[in-house]
């Protein structure tokens, strides 16, 4: 058998259940991974060692005493700093929450908890999770296990390390603008942004941007872990005024299941070679692919862009930037800052009603082919310090247009690996429509079985 912590989340959550392993050898096993492997690339910021050791015991104990096993028993995951863990600081990375510590769960990761899953660390994440590299004043840079010269991606960066040096077998983050999708594809593990109203959100301390077009979601080493873990962070969530309870399966489609293959695009060459060999991959496994272009791409991402500046933030006088983050967020900013403002394109009279025209447009450009097959951005994971050039940070707003429609419109979108390009991962995403993660994810399934496995990797 494989080392424990090099093994995917449901074959854990297996040989956990018929009691062939311990819950307390697998934390054991991971803790002793972390204490060799975390220096290297700080994806974790904080160890729970003492907490994730008991949970560990009590199940244990509960297996002993006959106690059916929970889907995820005993199977450690990490969760990244903005998400609320009981006795933990939810910092979002910047020094003035430090000692923020949360008084209870967030609600998805006490269904985690209740399926099971044991919380063994924090993981890093860029300041208030806006920049796409992952770095801070409080906790450090965190490297890329494929090339310490490369971004891990943000800004659910830490986790997306984590899980792809075996520190983890499942990490949960959220994804506002392919913060999920794009460190998946940095690091060469699989995530999953589900719908909008799928998983409950902060409720009503969370500006309306983020309540709109950001969710929480997993990372994990296979698809099925994502599955796996997806399935139990979906219950009842009273106070979300965006929550929808839709069955996890919806009905069979039509087959053979239309794709639309976004190779169109001025991306990259090896990331347009991604695209294609997946194409190639799903049209084997029966899928009926075409190649296409989204319509409304560009106007979606202006759209996406307002949205965000004019309802993203929490107070309605924002501190100066230099006094709450570190100098290198600062730097970001200033580059970044007037990009953005220009990313927004021609005001819109009202946005909302913007989005719902682009959505119509997008049901109808997907009507018979209702996933679609994209790059998650439109470059391989770039250098550290790049987007610290205002030069160069002026094409990332288009590089990232396929990732930011899926949050403006609300739709699901799994991140998973083709394999490597120049020594570094490569990925694509498959977006479907609202509440078919269970297609994205079966889609996604017939990629990685075409795909040699990436991951767990000593960092390089």
């Amino acid at each position: 058998m494989a080392e424990l912590w090099a093994l995917a989340a449901g074959d854990l959550a297996r040989l956990i259940g018929t009691r062939e392993v311990s819950s307390r050898e697998v934390v054991q096993a991971h803790l002793a991974r972390i204490a060799e492997v975390n220096p290297q690339v700080n994806a974790i910021t904080v160890v729970l060692e003492e907490q994730a050791l008991d949970a560990a015991d009590a199940a244990d104990r509960a297996l002993r005493d006959g106690t059916a096993p929970g889907p995820l028993c005993g199977v450690p995951m990490t969760v990244k700093e903005n998400v609320d863990v009981a006795g933990s600081a939810t910092t979002l990375g910047i020094v003035p929450l430090r000692d923020a510590v949360a008084q209870r769960d967030a609600q998805h990761i006490a269904q985690l908890r209740a399926a099971g899953a044991i919380p063994l660390g924090r993981t890093n994440m860029p300041e208030f999770g806006i920049r796409w590299h992952t770095d801070n004043d409080l906790r450090g840079a965190t490297r890329n296990p494929w090339s310490a010269g490369h971004t891990p991606g943000g800004s659910s960066g830490g986790d997306a390390a984590a899980v792809a040096t075996g520190l983890t077998p499942l990490g949960i983050g959220n994804d506002g603008a392919g913060s999920l999708r794009w460190p998946a594809q940095c690091c060469g593990v699989a995530a999953l942004k589900p719908s909008l109203g799928r998983i409950a959100q902060r409720g009503q301390a969370s500006p309306f941007a983020f309540q709109l077009l950001g969710v929480h979601g997993p990372i994990a080493r296979r698809v099925a872990d994502l599955r796996l873990a997806f399935d139990h962070m979906c219950g009842h969530a009273p106070g979300d005024p965006w929550y929808a309870p839709v069955p996890l399966r919806g009905p069979a489609p039509a087959t053979p299941i239309g794709v639309a293959a976004v190779t169109g695009l001025d991306a990259d060459p090896r990331v347009t070679a991604a695209v294609r060999q997946a194409a190639k991959l799903l049209a084997d496994a029966g899928y009926r692919v075409t190649e296409s272009l989204p319509t409304a791409l560009d106007r979606a991402s202006e759209i996406y862009t307002q949205i965000m500046s004019s309802y993203g933030r929490v107070h309605e006088e924002q501190p100066p930037v230099e006094t709450v983050a570190s100098k290198g967020f600062v730097q970001f900013w200033a580059a970044y800052e007037e990009i953005w403002t220009r990313a927004g394109g021609r005001a819109a009279f009202d946005p909302m009603m913007e989005r719902a025209a682009i959505l119509r447009a997008w049901a109808d450009w997907t009507d018979s082919t209702p996933l679609v097959l994209a790059p998650i951005c439109t470059i391989p994971a770039f250098p550290v310090g790049a987007d610290l050039d205002s030069e160069w940070l002026a094409g990332w707003p288009a590089a990232l247009r396929m990732s930011v429609v899926a949050n403006l419109l609300g739709l699901p979108s799994v991140a998973v690996p083709t394999g490597l390009a120049d020594g570094l991962p490569q990925a694509v995403q498959i977006i479907g429509p609202r509440f078919r993660e269970d297609l994205c994810l079966d889609a996604a399934a017939a990629i990685e079985v075409g795909t040699p496995p990436l991951t767990p990797i000593d960092p390089r």
